[in-house]
Parts: C-alpha cells; structure tokens; sequence
C-alpha cells in the first residue's frame, strides 16, 4: 500500500510542479498604477501563492504603496480564479480620497535666502493644497541639499524636516527649516605637476579669488586644461584641509601628456585607390605651451605634407598665433599641379564658442589644367569663422558643424590675380530612439571678379568623391572645355542627406542620397545615391559606401571606404 501512495504522489507532481499562480490589477491608473506595480513586481514566481498569507501581504503591500503617494484610505479586495491548473488573484483597488497638504512652513535662513536659484527652487516646494506625495518631499529636500554643494554652502543643513499626516483628518502638515550658513568662495588655484608655466595655466581659470563657489566652474576649469592637450591626466579638487575664512583654495594634479603623438587614418575609393593619413603631434615643446603639428597624406592622385607651429598667447584657451607650410602635389583626371602654402593665422575663441581666424596666405602653384600650362602666385587675405559641437565621440549622437571664410586677392599686392573667393559649409547629426541616425552636410563655394582662366586649380571648383557627390569619381564634376577636359568651376554646391538604423551594437546600415554641381555659367546638377555600412570602432566612425551616379556615363557605380569624422 505505501509504494501504491508513494507510485501516485510521484505521477501528480508534473502537475503539481506545473500550476502557478498569476496576479491581476485592476481599479487603478497612472501613478498610482505604476506605483503599485512596481512593489508586486518585486515577487518572484515561487513567492505568489493563493495563501491567505500571501494575500494579507499583498493588501499591505499595496497600502503601502498608495500612502507613499498621500492615498490613506485605500481598500484592496482578492478574488481567487481558477483556470485549470493555474489560478489567479484579481485585486480590486479603489485608492479612496487623497490626503491634502493642509499646512506648509518651508523657510531659508542664511546667505540662501536671498540667492535667486534657492528662491525659483522654492516654486517646487509642497504648497497648500496638494496631495502629499513622500516621494516629492524626499526630492525637494535633496535638491536643497544638492544645490547649496553645488553653490558653495558646504554648512547647510536641516534644522527642521518633519512631515506629519493625519489620515484621520486626511491632512497633512510640511514643516521644513534649511539653514544655508555662509557662502563659500574661491581660494587660489595651485597647480602641481605642470610643465606648462604657472602663469599660463592661470589663464584658464573662469573665476578670480574672492568669487562665490561655483561647481561648473571647477568642470570648466578641467575641460580649459583638457582641450590644451598638454597633459595625460588631470583633477581638479577643492582643498578642504585649507579652508580659512571660508576661502576654498583649488588644488589641480596634473600629468604631462608624452612628448609625441601618432594617429593614422586609411580610406579607399576605386577612382583614386587607397588613402593614407599619418599625423604626428608633439602636444608641448617648451614650458610656454608651443606646439607642432604635422600631417602627410598619400593617395594616387594627390601628396601632400604640412606643418603648423601654434604659440598660445596670454590667454591660452582664446588665443594664439599659428604658422602653417604645405606642399602638395595632384596628379588626377586633367589637373596636374604642384603647390606651396605658406600662412599666418591668428585664432580667437569668441564667448559665443565660435573660432574667429584671421589669416595672410601666399600661395605659389605651378600646374596644367586641361590645356592650360601655366604658374600663379597669390597673396591673400583671408578672415573665417567656425565652430564644432558634438555629444559623444567616435560616432556622435548629436553633432554640428559650421564654417564660413573669405579670402582676397589682388595685383595691387603682388598677386596674379585679383578675386574674392568666399567658402561656406554646415553638417548636421541627430539621433532619435537610440537605433536611428541621420547626417546632413552641404557644402558651397563661389570665386567673384576674376576670369577662370586666371586661377590656378586649387583656387577653382570640383565636385565628385566621398566627400560630396559619392556616386562619382574624385572631382570629376566640372565644367569643360571644346575638348571634354576638366577645368574647373567658378561656383560649387553640393548637398547629402544621410539615414542611419542601427542593427546591431555598434553597427550601423546606411543609406544617402547626394546632389550638387561646380559650374562657372549655368549648373549640371548631378544626383546620386547609395548604401553603406558604418562600425563605430574605438578609434573613430569606419564608413563603407556603395554609390551610383544617377547622371554619370562612365562609371556604374563607385566603391568608398574611410575611417575618421563624418563631418
């Protein structure tokens, strides 16, 4: 008889081991719903049961629950469903009358009580007439508390913080007393660790000895350094140990960044072949901040190789002075030439976070164009503005880009010619719900006054490449002459448009659409379109494009790998 009990037992346990039991919310909505669920989501499959037990902790769970959110007299019924094997417990919430703020007694006392963020963050104090809401309460109390370290009110505290609820009554009594004390302000900045002259380091701190303390601007403090690219680390930190008078000095450890910097760069098109970027930094030379920069780049239609010294000024984060010489040499389509730049520029960061740069160029190109053999030299000029924004790096989520320059020349100083050439470019990058990209850029150029023929190449305007037109070969868009040859444009506009859908981390499909044209009388615009893949890797964005050339002849499609910035 007991094996026949123990044979039984075993063939009911599958179906024992299979029934569970569900729960059901009903009665409630919004916040009070949300709430609610998120105490029952806390259960785990083996914790719900149809025990009386069980249901007697869900009643007081959910009670809990809605006092949290000032609702008092709330009632909870369980009914028990059964469905077969598995059973269900529907509960019933009626939340009941809300329990209202009756009084509110919030006072400042202390240097805050004047301060204007203190007093707007008052406005989302409870008022009078609210339901009472702990969750709300415990915010405000930590946003005063969070807004006096960010403002220097390192004594604050709470001399009173009492919240009383009489459900009976069904109110609710908020009494709050934040005693600020005093406001603490900036000591000197001390710099340890620096190969850069103390001095020169001062001019980046945004604030003077004697000023309210300001957490932004220690964050400011440290991006200021950062973007000089002079040390390997930095932080900034307040010197508590030092605090006399309320005088808050900064202490800054910093670590020279080493002495060389190499960074590469590859890409591929099947008109010009591969591309080979090589740029090699030296971040500091001397404890005044100078600075070498040099950049060669190696394709089969073009060499080039540049140096720029930059010697920051007095204010290192604003200004400096730049030296720049390049040659380069193009061999492509019917443009052979052979240039040389020499320029002086003079940067300024304006406080709207744009790059104003005056410069004096002189340009001497010895080339053939089509059937034109002929050298130039020019003397020009030139003042631009720029500016550059991003959120994130490698492939940025958000991101924009605007430039705009002009440079003169004219005989009266020596040039060979005389025109005014005028540049222009904006691009674009937002990301929406995470998986979805877009990136616009455009892109225009226009040379006034003087007659094409007079220019040298590098002067004039071609489209075409995967900078632009990507369905067509390398600034192959041009206008002609008699003979078919390439010769460059007198104006240049190109623009692209550009969806992007996540598949899957950090890769990415791509599909774009380009239109432009480079023109010296009436524009041939050309359109093309195109896919492509992106792989946001740890160095940078890896783009590989297919695209075609809706109004090209000769070419049915062309082929683009790059690696580097999309704008």
């Amino acid at each position: 008889m007991f094996r026949l009990i123990m044979f039984l037992m075993l063939l009911l346990l599958p179906s024992i081991a299979t029934a569970q039991t569900s729960l059901r919310l009903t009665g409630l909505s919004g916040e009070l719903e949300d709430n609610v669920k998120l105490y029952l989501d806390r259960y785990t499959p083996d914790e719900i049961s149809t025990a009386l037990r069980f249901q007697s902790r869900l009643e007081d769970d959910i009670s809990t629950a809605l006092q949290a959110l000032g609702y008092y007299h709330s009632t909870v019924s369980i009914e028990l469903q059964h469905s077969g094997k598995n059973s269900r417990l529907l509960i019933q919430v009626d939340a009941g009358e809300p329990t209202l703020i009756n009084k509110a007694n919030i006072l400042i006392n202390g240097e805050a009580q004047n301060d204007s963020d203190f007093l707007a963050l008052l406005k989302q104090a409870p008022q009078v007439g609210q339901t009472v809401h702990h969750g709300r309460y415990d915010s405000f109390k930590k946003a005063l508390t969070n807004l006096a370290l960010r403002k220097g009110y390192f004594e604050a505290n709470f001399s009173l913080a009492r919240l009383e609820v009489a459900p009976a009554l069904k109110q609710a009594f908020v009494q709050l007393t934040f005693d600020s004390g005093p406001r603490y302000r900036f000591g000197p900045v001390r710099f340890q660790g620096n190969q850069i002259e103390d001095a020169r380091l001062q001019s980046l701190v945004p604030f003077k000895v004697g000023d309210p303390y300001l957490a932004t601007q220690l964050g400011e403090l440290n991006q200021a350094i950062a973007n000089t690219s002079w040390f390997s680390s930095i932080l900034v930190t307040g010197n508590t140990d030092q605090v006399a008078e309320h005088i808050l000095p900064v202490d800054v450890e910093l670590a020279p960044r080493k002495r060389n910097s190499i960074e590469t760069g590859i890409g591929f098109s099947d008109d010009v072949g591969a591309r080979l970027k090589l740029n090699w930094l030296k971040p500091w030379l001397n404890e005044r901040g100078h600075s070498l920069d040099s950049k060669l780049a190696l394709s089969g239609a073009e060499q080039s190789i540049q140096a720029a010294y930059k010697l920051p000024l007095e204010s290192v984060a604003t200004d400096f002075w730049q030296l720049q010489y390049g040659l380069r040499n193009r061999d492509y389509q019917d443009t052979l030439s052979k240039e040389s730049n020499l320029a002086l520029e003079r940067h300024w960061l304006l406080s709207n976070d744009w790059y104003r740069t005056a410069s004096l160029r002189w340009l001497y190109e010895d080339y053939t164009q089509a059937d034109q053999q002929d050298t130039s030299s020019l003397i020009m000029p030139g003042l631009s503005f720029s500016r550059s924004r991003q959120t994130g790096s490698g492939m940025p989520t958000r991101a924009d880009r605007l430039l705009f320059g002009v440079e003169v020349s004219d005989r009266s100083w020596g040039s060979d010619a005389s025109f005014v050439r005028l540049r222009g470019r904006a691009g674009y990058i937002t990301t929406f719900a995470n998986n979805h990209r877009f990136v616009g850029r455009l892109d225009a150029g226009a040379v006034l006054m003087e007659d094409i023929d007079n220019l040298p190449p590098s002067i004039r305007f071609f489209a075409g490449g995967d900078n632009n037109l990507r369905g067509y070969a390398y600034e192959s868009v041009s206008p002609l002459n008699d003979e078919g040859e390439l010769i460059g444009g007198r104006y240049m506009t190109t623009a692209s448009i550009e969806y992007q859908y996540r598949v899957k981390g950090n890769w990415w499909l791509a599909g774009f659409t380009d239109y432009g044209s480079a023109w010296t009388d009436t524009p041939d615009w050309k359109l093309g379109v195109g896919f492509g893949v992106r792989w946001a890797s740890p160095i940078g964005a890896v783009r590989i494009d297919l695209a075609w050339g809706l109004d090209a002849v000769d070419s049915p499609f062309q082929l683009h790998f790059s690696l580097g910035p999309e704008l």
